[in-house]
């Protein structure tokens, strides 16, 4: 187990690496860095002025050798200055990821626990009035646009009911209650846009899961069907769920991007196209790498709990599972 954790770790460093990479290179080779934006605001700065900012701040260096010197730099914890924020990019980020997580947690928590007796409901009887119902309004909620979605929430619950904050965060060190109110609509839409597929997901697994000869088995030795159900069967249906939740909070960071937005929730998704769209290289460029290396522990999380939900699987240090 040890030796498969190092490894992935590796894996996820080289990754992190080729993100980091190409991430620096598109930014960079975006229009308009901030010597530029410099020169337009002041008309009284010289192109001598602007050589001069560019030799400063190493722009005018090849983008491979400001890439070393950004990545160096990173490593030891320097990860720059925000333009936009006037802070350094640390301590704006910081805040920013736990209140995506706070989104993202509740939201798959919340997705979880509606998909998994639903999926396993709807597989119970399959091709049947409940379990077309159950399919028809999954794909009413795929196929919701994310941003139509959260407006059409605030639309018909935040402006009807004024205890329901229409956007915006909590105060710092306000109470539960508080917190609550504004986290209901952004965990609302980030929960009914991914929680269709989950049931879907869930309902497939089972459907295999329950065609399995050592489900006969125990059905055969009376073993009633709860029993079938939630002993037996769901254990394995979980195996592939694991695996697409993992895949999933891809999705959920882009998801949340446009729920931050519309809500006014200051989360990563928020602050990364903040930055982008005022070319706040150092910030944008940071939040990408914490949003990519959070979706690369999810997936080291998901094959260990393969191994806790499933015996039969071990890993090893290649990493193969036995």
């Amino acid at each position: 187990m040890l030796g498969f954790l190092i490894r992935r770790f590796a894996e996820s460093i080289l990754v992190l690496l080729a993100v980091s990479f190409a991430s620096y290179g598109l930014i960079g080779l975006m229009p308009g860095d901030p010597v530029d934006l410099i020169f337009m605001a002041d008309p009284n700065v010289t192109p001598e002025d602007v050589e001069r900012l560019r030799a400063i701040h190493g722009l005018d260096r090849p983008i491979v050798e400001r890439y070393l010197g950004w990545l160096g730099g990173a490593v030891s914890g320097e990860f720059g200055f925000s333009r936009l924020y006037r802070l350094p990019v640390g301590d704006i980020l910081l805040p920013r990821l736990w209140a995506t997580l706070q989104l993202l947690g509740l939201a798959t928590i919340l997705s979880l626990a509606i998909a998994i007796p639903t999926g396993v409901f709807a597989a119970m009887r399959p091709h049947g009035f409940v379990d077309g119902a159950i399919n028809l309004t999954c794909f009413a909620g795929i196929s919701v646009p994310p941003f139509w979605l959260a407006l059409m929430l605030i639309a018909y619950i935040a402006i009807p009911i004024s205890w329901i904050p229409a956007g915006g965060m909590a105060e710092e060190g306000s109470g539960l209650l508080e917190q609550a109110r504004h986290l209901l609509l952004p965990v609302l839409a980030l929960t009914l846009a991914s929680v269709g597929g989950f049931i879907r997901f869930v309902r497939a697994a089972m459907i295999e899961t329950l065609g399995e000869d050592y489900i006969r088995t125990a059905r055969a030795k009376g073993a009633g069907t709860l029993r079938q159900l939630f002993v037996h069967a769901l254990r394995n249906a979980l195996l592939p769920l694991i695996t697409i939740v993992a895949l999933s909070f891809g999705t959920l960071f882009s998801g949340a991007l446009i729920t931050e937005t519309i809500f006014g929730w200051a989360g990563m998704g928020r602050t990364i196209y903040e930055a982008t769209m005022g070319n706040d290289f150092n910030l944008a460029l940071m939040g990408l790498m914490v949003a990519t290396g959070f979706i690369l522990l999810a997936n080291i999380a998901a094959d260990l709990a393969y191994a806790v939900l499933d015996p039969r699987i071990r890993v090893d240090a290649s990493g193969a599972g036995s």
